[in-house]
């Protein structure tokens, strides 16, 4: 039976993606501290790189199917979402560089909200009702979570709508939520016999377009960051292995499934975080915490339910 006949797969497809992302940022903060922030995300695409050309490669020879061919339209969605996935990082970056950093952090959650009107008004993707329902309490969940205990507090969230950090922290969203958006776009312009390999395509050429212009800025920009980068090769491969493998699962959910419940669904990333901050370190939930975590389990349970 093809992947793609099972409608329900994209669900632990997406659950190992936000697996493997949890391990990828946990493994990105050790290398933060010597590469700086931007040092660490091209970590993410330059050693990433070769794992995503050897699962095309894979999926390639277990399948036998002719690996596609780029056209117009593809060339245009996976283009901006590689470059809408740099910029969405540039400005979280920013936003958090602000006084008030953890409002734009806050902000950028509401990610998941704009993917669902992008993927409706761009690709076509349907949303239903009970979807939106779903996704709007999710999304106050972990912008609840979201907030730093002590720094900001549910009103100043809501005042704090048009401040610099919280239209910097929207503009990240936005900017991830047109690469979600675009990458399944990309994924379907191919038009391949399975979504599997459309979404192996994507993945390879997304990851050498950031590497290249991630890479040359850098390059042009401080060429020591590079350098250090190819000298921690060691941590470097294991955090790039993580970082395939979570694009790999979302790559490949996105082409199954409309993006809007993809992203949703992967909101169980705080969850596996939250049980690491918990297990590792030995940190407890505030109740504001935990009512954030309960409303988005309760969207996870609808998102699943409606999908």
């Amino acid at each position: 039976m093809a992947i793609a006949e099972l409608a329900w797969i994209w669900i632990p497809i997406t659950l190992w993606a936000a697996f493997a992302q949890t391990i990828r940022n946990a493994t990105q903060r050790h290398l933060v501290a010597g590469l700086g922030t931007l040092g660490a995300t091209l970590v993410r695409f330059l050693y990433g790189l070769p794992f995503a050309i050897a699962w095309l490669l894979l999926v390639w020879g277990a399948s036998g199917e002719a690996v596609p061919g780029p056209n117009g339209s593809f060339l245009f969605w996976v283009t901006e979402g590689a470059i809408a996935q740099i910029a969405a990082t540039a400005l979280l970056l920013r936003a958090m560089a602000e006084r008030n950093f953890a409002l734009g952090v806050a902000y950028s959650k509401t990610e998941i909200l704009q993917v669902a009107v992008f993927g409706a008004v761009l690709i076509g993707d349907p949303v239903s009702l009970p979807a939106v329902i779903a996704i709007l309490v999710a999304t106050a969940g972990v912008m609840l979570v979201s907030l730093p205990a002590g720094k900001v507090s549910l009103s100043s969230l809501i005042a704090g709508l048009g401040s610099r950090p919280a239209l910097l922290g929207m503009a990240a969203g936005t900017m991830f939520a047109l690469s979600a958006v675009g990458y399944r776009g990309a994924a379907l312009a191919l038009d391949p016999a399975s979504p599997v390999m459309g979404a192996a395509t994507a993945l390879v050429w997304a990851q050498s377009i950031q590497t290249v212009l991630l890479g040359g800025w850098l390059l042009l920009r401080n060429a020591p960051v590079v350098l250090a980068v190819l000298k921690a090769w060691r941590l470097s491969l294991l955090a790039g292995m993580m970082g395939a493998l979570a694009s790999i699962g979302w790559f490949t959910a996105m082409a199954l499934e409309p993006v809007a419940n993809v992203r949703t669904l992967g909101l169980t990333e705080l969850l596996f975080s939250l049980i690491v901050s918990q297990r590792v370190f030995r940190e407890s939930l505030s109740r504001r915490e935990m009512v954030g975590l309960a409303l988005v389990l309760i969207g996870l349970v609808g998102i699943v339910r409606v999908a």
